[in-house]
């Protein structure tokens, strides 16, 4: 079965607007072991989006349309559908019946032009918004059975898992293909590597796909697989998930699509250890990467962000005498402020970041992106330096943060820290 996505709207179509809409019905597609062959876009007009609709009405099985199902003049998608099907526009009770019954739970007066989203192709089937106004609904134009949707995500979302995967599910009967997939969160070998690290696997195992993402500053590598039978699908993919996991090594921090926050977190846990950090160039983003985590207060007591090397003194401890030798970006001054974070935490971990970001205040000995990392642990206290090369601020403190936590998450698992990235 072979599925189609489009996105709808003049702010999908310029760019003004991230389609994550489409990211998300694809992965649910997927998931559910429907190809997902092409994802488009097109703008508010009704010849154009008529167009579309009946090319995909010829060589898709599926498709899902998100947006323009709302009440102004430019919500065209409900006519262009009826069009592109050679159907009228006609009320629909049970719509209606639907966003009046909306408005009255909410004490709200109904206004006429909401009454356009009850307009649907005749003989479409309604489907019901539990969260807004604009009801979705089903038909078929040539062979595929369409799907529309609302292009708000906490609108699309639910309806799509309480509609649309259902009713992929009753169109497919028993012949159902698994489409299983694995994904492989690395971090500290970059995309390039990382892919010669698996480059053999498409011979190894015949019918296992392979595909690499930078999602930076992680890279994901993943295998994708379908077979009519589970069964099958699970184990071909088991046995090349065995060879990828050892060629990769200790790069993979993550194969259950938790980022590297709550990996480490999971860690911090499970050991029963707690974690103060001191921040100076990633200016608090390590300390939100961690309390990203749901129940970080379990483990995360402290964050310090010591800008100026006179909080680095105050605060920190760090002693002024090394500061003025070898400066704020030195690995004993990180880790200095990491045994500071510590102390005054009490904690079992410090970790700190000293770094130069950029653009500027850079310098031969110590380029834009360089970063020195603190860890104070029960084993010792430990120092480090490394260069990063992305030449933008917001990358490179990104890259930062995640070294730090990456040695953090070693240091737990008993790991070697890794080399320079």
């Amino acid at each position: 079965m072979l599925a189609e996505i489009l996105a709808t709207g003049e702010e999908i179509r310029t760019g003004a607007l991230v389609d994550s809409n489409s990211a998300h019905i694809a992965r649910a597609l997927e998931a559910s072991g429907v190809e997902v062959a092409r994802i488009g876009a097109v703008g508010d007009d009704l010849a154009r989006l008529k167009s579309v609709l009946v090319e995909i009405g010829a060589r898709a099985d599926v498709a899902v349309v998100t947006g323009g199902l709302g009440p102004t003049v430019d919500d065209l998608s409900a006519q262009a559908a009826a069009e592109a099907a050679g159907l009228d526009l006609v009320r629909n009770d049970a719509a209606l019946a639907a966003i009046e019954e909306f408005y009255r739970r909410r004490n709200r007066p109904l206004n006429p032009s909401v009454r356009k989203q009850a307009l649907l192709p005749r003989g479409a089937e309604m489907l019901a918004n539990a969260v807004g106004t604009a009801p979705g609904f089903s038909l078929r134009v040539g062979r595929c059975r369409f799907f529309f949707l609302p292009g708000v995500p906490s609108e699309m979302k639910p309806m799509l898992a309480a509609h649309v995967l259902p009713g992929i599910e009753r169109m497919r009967g028993p012949l159902r293909e698994h489409r299983p997939v694995r994904t492989f969160a690395c971090f500290g070998s970059t995309e390039s590597l990382t892919a010669e690290r698996v480059a053999g696997l498409a011979g190894r195992f015949p019918g296992v796909r392979l595909g690499l993402r930078a999602k930076f500053p992680e890279v994901q590598v993943k295998l994708y697989t379908s077979d009519p039978s589970e069964a099958a699908a699970l184990a071909r993919l088991d046995a090349a998930s065995a060879w990828v996991r050892e060629r990769l090594g200790d790069l993979v921090f993550s194969e259950t699509g938790d980022p590297m926050e709550a990996v480490v977190g999971a860690l911090l846990r499970a050991r029963q250890a707690t974690l103060a950090v001191a921040e100076s160039c990633t200016g608090g983003l390590l300390a939100s990467r961690l309390t990203d985590a749901a129940g970080s207060s379990d483990y995360f007591l402290i964050s310090t962000v010591a800008y100026a090397n006179a909080a680095k003194v105050k605060v920190l401890g760090v002693e002024p005498r090394m500061l003025e030798r070898l400066g704020a970006v030195h690995e004993e001054t990180a880790r200095q402020m990491a045994a500071g974070a510590r102390r005054l935490a009490g904690s079992t971990y410090g970790l700190s970041t000293t770094g130069i970001a950029g653009p500027g205040g850079g310098s031969p000995e110590k380029p834009v992106g360089t970063v020195c990392i603190g860890l104070a642990a029960p084993q010792g206290l430990f120092g480090y330096r490394f260069h990063f090369t992305y030449g933008r601020r917001a990358m490179n403190k990104q890259a930062f943060a995640m070294k730090a936590l990456d040695l953090l998450r070693r240091e737990l698992l008993d790991l070697p820290h890794a080399d320079d990235v």
